[in-house]
């Protein structure tokens, strides 16, 4: 897959059940540099890291931290998606994870923070692919 963020992410918080709710979790950080393409022409003078931008720094937090034994994983749908407060360039992004069983598919809930609080919450549904 061709991604338009060039940003990588850092994980900070290892993939594993969480203390208080056993479900899996995880947290990755994401630093937003000004080099980023999307920034040329978004907004000359007050750049803006583009919403479809951040949700593909959730997928991919997502798809590299799957729950044990959910077998191969692919995207089914972005269930909800708000965007809170901008991000810009200079920005980290602190992207909590938590995997929650929906049947036979799977729900990723993301809370995505800066260091002036909440930017977005996102809610995707992976679908059980085929296990080799």
């Amino acid at each position: 897959m061709i991604s338009p963020v060039l940003a990588d992410r850092r994980v900070v918080r290892e993939p594993g059940p969480d203390a208080s709710t056993g479900k899996w979790s995880a947290r990755f950080s994401v630093e937003i540099t000004e080099d980023e393409p999307v920034f040329a022409g978004h907004y000359p003078n007050s750049p803006i890291f583009p919403g479809v931008c951040v949700l593909e720094c959730v997928q991919g937090a997502a798809e590299s931290a799957p729950p044990p034994g959910a077998g191969r994983l692919e995207p089914a749908a972005v269930e909800s998606a708000r965007f809170l407060s901008a991000v810009r360039p200079g920005d980290v992004l602190e992207i909590d994870l938590t995997w929650v069983p929906r049947g036979t598919d799977w729900r990723c809930n993301a809370k995505v923070e800066t260091a002036r609080g909440q930017a977005a919450s996102v809610r995707l549904r992976y679908r059980n692919g085929a296990t080799t």
